[in-house]
């Protein structure tokens, strides 16, 4: 039991769909930048000045030139995103990764800058696809891009370790061939290297194991850029790997920050399974954890596993503490009343643009037009936030009046197109409207059509959505109070565990992103018929259950 006067940071500080977490410190602001895959915008930002609080900022990539998501798979796009400054400039590097089946992974890798955290950032700078997790390093004035080098030949292991190559931050374009990293013997997949120089020494900090639960953050150092670098002999800077009943699992990722007053925090991202190694449905988190260092100058994480609550920063006061700390349950409200979507809403493989969704055209609605087939990459109606709690519910109040059985509006529980949970507004054969309930198991649509609300004289109606641990479960009210419809479905469908689908060792689907709930939009005739949402509300319990 921690005393009033003791400073904490409680994780995961960024709660649901937030991995492979960038950290930086521009003057005494801390800016972390995240994984989006196929959700708009892309690259998640998120500004601190404590560590311990944060605030969402939205996305740093609206969409093309930058970010074309069109046809991007499940889970690929925006991999491991990588946030610095120098010279003035914030500079983000990231891949968009088109297709990693079939021993390939197609990663071109770009650079956009800006002046500012908020943009505008630049035109997107080309570097190359010859690996992705690609971060920058700048170490006074030389630049260099660090990247895992992927290897399609069967047989190969899919690594060719890591490389470094010059970037010229003048000519924003990188400069001659790129270095070999000479690793410690045994290395071979490694993933999301991020380079440090302290004191005298070159700091690779990697990620080991994969990306389940067996990840984790190990490092290893060398007196030049390029090596040879040798390995921690305490072992791994944190991981869960042999703890599986600790409540963050799958430690790993990590990139390293200092504070003002010289201490150092390590940013990493964890899961919260449910039961002992079970499927994470709130995906992949954020948490943060204090770095020491040895005599012999080893950066060292406490007990070296991941903790639910670890110090703040010395300058942080109990009072701020207790002040910045959001109190249990959260609930965040949206009317619909501002020019653009809140920084907690993403658009599913296209940026929100007026030829599908409006705030304008019926004041303080949310007017979404209707978008393609739910398994096609092309063309969704999709507005969704991250399910950020174990226990949270999703309501909304809306408005539809659908032209016939092709054209579908409601609520989602959604993973990706194969794995999804939808209630929804339709027309039946007589074209009357109806309220029905929709799901795909890993492909396998189920419709019930028996099971169906008839919504004679409804326009206007309620809907909700609850999570609650491993249930999930549907509710509507068109006036006369909530009523359940549906049933208990298993929430498990939408875990990063049920999405992965790897068979005689080839990939072909990844699970990385997490569960979503949003607003769906079906319009299957091609007309853009379209519902109008009034408003949502998304509400967490506190994370640590009471």
């Amino acid at each position: 039991m921690r005393d009033g006067s003791t400073q904490v940071v409680r994780n995961p500080v960024l709660p649901g769909s937030h991995p492979d977490p960038s950290i930086v410190r521009v003057g005494d602001d801390y800016y972390l930048a995240t994984s989006t895959f196929e959700w708009c915008p892309g690259v998640r930002l998120h500004h601190s000045r404590d560590l311990v609080r944060w605030e969402p900022l939205g996305g740093a990539l609206d969409g093309p030139p930058a970010l074309d998501l069109t046809g991007c798979p499940d889970s690929g796009g925006v991999w491991a995103p990588s946030l610095s400054h120098a010279d003035g400039l914030f500079h983000l590097v990231y891949s968009n990764v088109s297709t990693y089946t079939g021993g390939f992974s197609d990663a071109p890798n770009y650079l956009v800058t800006a002046p500012s955290v908020h943009g505008p950032w630049s035109e997107a700078v080309p570097l190359h696809a010859r690996g992705f997790d690609a971060s920058l390093f700048h170490d006074g004035p030389d630049s260099w891009l660090i990247n895992l080098v992927h290897d399609w030949r069967p047989g190969h292991g899919g690594s060719a370790g890591l490389e470094a190559t010059r970037y010229d931050r003048s000519a924003r374009a990188l400069s001659g061939d790129p270095v070999r990293i000479d690793l410690p013997p045994g290395d071979g997949w490694i993933e999301g290297p991020n380079l440090y120089r302290v004191g005298d020494w070159y700091y690779l900090i990697t990620a080991d194991g994969g990306t389940g639960y067996d990840h984790q953050v190990t490092v290893s150092r060398s007196r030049t850029l390029a090596g040879p670098y040798e390995r921690d002999p305490g072992g791994p800077l944190i991981t869960a790997r042999h703890r599986p009943e600790l409540p963050l699992q799958k430690a790993g990722h990590g990139s390293l920050v200092t504070t003002p007053d010289g201490e150092f925090y390590l940013a990493y991202l964890v899961s919260r399974p449910l039961g002992l190694r079970g499927p994470c449905v709130l995906g992949r988190e954020t948490a943060l954890a204090p770095v020491t260092w040895t005599a012999d100058d080893w950066p060292r994480v406490p007990t070296g596993e991941p903790a639910a609550e670890v110090p703040a920063p010395v300058s942080v006061r109990p009072q701020e503490d207790r002040e910045r700390t959001p109190a249990p349950g959260t609930q965040v409200d949206d009317d619909f009343d501002r020019p653009t979507l809140g920084a907690q809403w993403s658009t599913l493989r296209r940026p929100a643009a007026p030829d599908w969704l409006s705030l304008t055209d019926r004041p303080s609605h949310l007017r979404i037009r209707g978008g393609r087939a739910p398994h096609s990459l092309v063309g969704p109606s999709l507005v969704a936030q991250r399910v950020t709690a174990p226990r949270c519910s999703f309501d909304v109040t809306m408005e539809c009046r659908p032209g016939g059985f092709q054209h579908l509006a409601g609520i989602t529980a959604y993973y990706n197109t194969r794995n999804w949970y939808y209630l929804y507004v339709t027309a039946d054969d007589e074209g009357r409207p109806v309220l029905r309930t929709a799901s795909s198991d890993r492909g396998v649509l189920t419709v019930d059509e028996a099971g169906g609300v008839s919504l004679d004289g409804v326009t206007r109606l309620d809907l909700g959505c609850d999570i609650d641990g491993g249930e999930l479960r549907f509710r509507y009210d068109t006036g006369s109070g909530m009523r359940p419809l549906g049933g208990v479905a298993d929430a498990g469908v939408l875990s990063d565990e049920h999405a992965e689908d790897v068979q005689e060792g080839q990939v072909r689907s990844m699970g990385f992103t997490g569960a979503f709930v949003g607003l769906w939009v079906w319009d299957l005739a091609g007309q853009g018929r379209h519902a109008d949402y009034d408003r949502a509300t998304f509400k967490a319990e506190d994370r640590s259950g009471r």
